[in-house]
């Protein structure tokens, strides 16, 4: 398929935000929408790369909404889209042993609690019972999510653009955006590697990359790339089918179940900012070392698979989504900070909304615009990792 003249609207990501952005615009009547991936496939990138937890617990009012929009339509994703999301609610148990940890989890579960939220408060006792299998003599407490768990990260990539390309979008790989031109504070036009689209309206889900195409429009868009590594082991059949995803707050190590083995990532806060993809072999060996003091059976079970992803971290740890002042037809839908994946459901209904009708009655999202920055209105997210 050719890359078009002209487009009333240019999504530049094909990642799973802008997967769900064409496909909810789409939905809502919007036409010649074009969805533009540099890469083969869609979602090759940060979506493919993440571990697949979605959850609802958040420090956050707003982050906790968006995954309250986001984990029903992983529910329903089979009947929207005809793709399975294949959503497997194992739970999220976040184990706490630091004082101001656990403090600030209690307090959290407040505000979980008044939004109908499932949670559940174990004491560190619960926890090593729980748990058997793992060293958590130092536990003072989890909170327990039990509708939080897993989905099929490549799975809703793929529904999202076969859905969006039924409903009329034009689904393109293969396809860099270069350049965005502007005329009169306004976007008129998308520069690619296969030919100029003459457009009024640029949706940047561009990811961990989201900066560079706003650059491209003489924007600064603080967004930093920030690797995360992972691996997963090879067969431990003593853990149980029903495992947890399991998080350890105090250093951002987590385990889950994948296939017949286990997915661990452990994320390291003073990972500069770059682009770089590579296995970091000395942090590995950290991870190792960490795991294998909370989990014994890491000792004498093998590594099957290791690779690395970006993150796309902003400064309050909460997405930038919203028309941007100064520049008309240029759409932020990116930025979320680890959590692109678990709220892309919510992300693309919301930004539909938004620039189809310059509202968003299902949930206000007024303060996820990029100007809170400069207004000195950021957010604040504890639960990251």
């Amino acid at each position: 398929m050719s890359v078009p003249q002209t487009a009333d609207i240019v999504i530049a990501g094909g990642g799973v935000i802008g997967a769900s952005t064409a496909y909810h615009l789409a939905k809502a009547g919007a036409n010649n929408v074009v969805l533009l991936e540099r890469a083969d496939l869609f979602g090759t990138e940060s979506t493919a790369k993440c571990a697949g937890g979605v959850r609802a617990h958040f420090d956050t009012e707003i982050n906790c909404r968006m995954s309250q929009l986001s984990l029903p339509a992983f529910e329903r994703f089979e009947a929207e889209t005809g793709y399975s999301a294949d959503y497997r609610k194992i739970g999220y148990l976040f184990v706490l042993n630091k004082e101001k940890d656990l403090a600030a989890f209690r307090k959290q579960m407040d505000m979980h609690l008044a939004l109908g939220i499932r949670t559940e408060w174990l004491s560190g006792d619960d926890v090593r019972k729980l748990l058997p299998m793992m060293n958590f003599e130092d536990a003072l407490g989890a909170l327990f999510g039990p509708d939080d768990g897993l989905a099929d990260n490549g799975a809703v990539v793929q529904g999202y653009v076969s859905a969006a390309s039924k409903l009329g979008v034009r689904c393109l790989t293969g396809v860099d955006v270069t350049g965005v031109e502007t005329a009169g504070g306004k976007v008129v036009a998308v520069q690619t590697s296969q030919g100029r689209i003459e457009t009024r309206l640029l949706v940047n889900t561009a990811g961990a990359w989201g900066r560079e195409v706003g650059r491209m429009a003489g924007l600064e868009i603080p967004i930093e790339p920030v690797k995360r590594q992972l691996f997963t082991t090879a067969p431990t059949p003593e853990i149980p089918a029903d495992f947890t995803f399991v998080i350890e707050f105090g250093t951002g190590l987590y385990f889950h179940r994948e296939g017949p083995g286990l997915l661990s990532g452990m994320s390291r806060v003073d990972q500069p900012p770059s682009y770089d993809q590579t296995v970091d072999e000395d942090w590995e060996l950290n991870h190792l070392e960490t795991a294998a003091f909370r989990l014994p059976l890491m000792e004498r079970t093998g590594i099957a698979r290791r690779w690395a992803g970006l993150y796309e971290i902003t400064p309050d740890h909460h997405p930038i989504i919203g028309p941007v002042e100064g520049l008309e037809g240029f759409y932020m839908n990116a930025g979320f900070s680890g959590h692109g994946f678990m709220h892309s459901p919510a992300a693309g209904l919301l930004a539909a909304e938004d620039i189809l009708t310059g509202t968003t009655p299902t949930l206000d999202i007024s303060m996820l615009r990029l100007e809170r920055y400069t207004k000195g209105e950021a957010l604040h997210e504890y639960n990251v990792f």
